[in-house]
């Protein structure tokens, strides 16, 4: 049964400039990759200096990524109460708050400022594309691309820098890690002016609205987060473990992080591309196979000896996480009919997927121990690839959720 039609909501007479809305949007969303980003480049040091093992040590990129399934389920409830706008600054001014906590001695404020990381993440998470889909309706594939884009950016800045500052601020992992409180704060202020806005400013919630159960069992949203969560599941225990395969292999950890950084700027090449090829081409699911094989071949050639094209690697294993990601979030959209059905999917992908995503760093770093070496971890991640491919294909289908039939016009790119 298609969705009911609903008449569009009256303007608010308080929301600010668009530039200025996109800008903070975007700013946020650089803020969403950074709290985890940062961790794997100087893993090695954390796990060295409180003498974990590596499966111990990759809780702290396995416990945001859970957090962001688990945390995400709240947003609908919190969305209705404070609204959308507020509810991002809130989780905002949470990451910087969750950074700093982790300048305290001991191991407990460690995983705590971890686990407060994860959850504001969690939450502007599954916010971004309801925010998107309700104040750009009509360019909602531009920003979505800037969104991704910016995700990748976060990640390229944390992940190419924490290890660089280890020298500046005396050597001290932790204060590495905090001064990335430095972005979310900034954030926070430039979002300053949308916190005017109520709780009707796209708050979920009203006449005609789906229920979240009928969402659960609906077979377009259950393609769009099968695809979240096996994509995100790669991508984090890449993000988490390339480094150490890097310095295994006969970098230093400088050099390994610069690696696991440069992968971030053809991802941001792949995030801005994919979303518009996918419109475009047909197949539909032809760009979900091309990113498929970009890190299928990748991961190939990280088993060998990754050292002497390291470049070629982590060249095309950005550009297929990038389209990914960015296929990832838009599907969220484009199968929605608007801003409270795209926050019931946005919760339903973000919050599933990312608790299936939280099984890859530890089991990547499981895979590890047994075997001593890299092959039967690669190869794992391998056949994940096809789980995603899978899902990327149905979620390429031109429906909406809780429709029956295809969608009338494609949402112009």
């Amino acid at each position: 049964m298609t969705a009911p039609h609903r008449a569009p909501a009256p303007p608010e007479t308080n929301a600010p400039p668009k530039l200025l809305l996109g800008a903070g949007l975007l700013l946020i969303g650089l803020n969403l990759r950074i709290g985890v980003a940062s961790v794997g480049p100087v893993l090695t040091e954390i796990r060295d200096g409180l003498g974990l093992p590596d499966t111990a040590a990759s809780l702290l990129t396995t416990i945001p990524v859970v957090a962001f399934g688990a945390f995400a389920f709240l947003t609908p409830p919190l969305s209705r109460r404070i609204g959308m706008q507020r509810l991002l600054g809130a989780s905002m001014a949470a990451l910087a708050v969750g950074m700093l906590i982790r300048l305290a001695p001991g191991l407990p404020a460690l995983f705590a400022g971890t686990v407060v990381v994860g959850a504001a993440i969690a939450i502007a998470n599954v916010v971004m594309p309801a925010a998107i889909k309700h104040d750009f309706s009509r360019q909602a594939g531009l920003m979505m691309g800037l969104y991704s884009t910016t995700l990748f950016a976060g990640a390229a800045l944390a992940s190419g820098l924490t290890a660089p500052l280890l020298p500046v601020v005396g050597g001290s992992w932790r204060a590495a890690l905090a001064v990335w409180a430095v972005p979310a704060v900034l954030a926070v202020l430039l979002w300053l002016p949308q916190l005017r806005r109520g709780p009707g400013a796209g708050a979920a919630g009203g006449e005609g609205e789906p229920s979240f159960r009928s969402v659960l069992t609906d077979p377009v949203a259950l393609a769009v987060t099968a695809h979240m969560g096996s994509q995100s599941m790669s991508y984090y225990a890449t993000l988490t473990w390339i480094p150490t395969l890097l310095q295994n292999s006969g970098m230093s950890a400088g050099e390994a992080g610069w690696m696991l950084s440069f992968s971030a700027f053809p991802g941001i090449v792949g995030s801005l591309v994919s979303p518009g090829l996918a419109r475009r081409v047909r197949p539909a699911w032809l760009p979900v196979l091309i990113a498929v094989a970009l890190m299928g071949v990748a991961y190939l050639g990280l088993a060998g000896d990754p050292k002497p094209l390291a470049y070629l690697w982590m060249t095309l294993l950005g550009l297929g996480q990038g389209a990914s990601i960015s296929l990832a979030l838009s599907y969220i959209v484009w199968r929605s009919p608007d801003a409270r059905h795209t926050g019931h999917v946005s919760t339903m992908a973000q919050g599933c997927g990312y608790l299936l995503a939280g099984l890859g760093p530890v089991g990547i770093g499981a895979l590890h121990s047994v075997s001593g070496g890299w092959t039967l971890p690669l190869a794992a991640l391998g056949g994940l690839l096809a789980v995603q491919l899978g899902a990327g294909v149905a979620a390429s289908r031109d429906r909406h959720v809780l429709a029956a039939t295809p969608r009338p016009a494609a949402e112009p790119a």
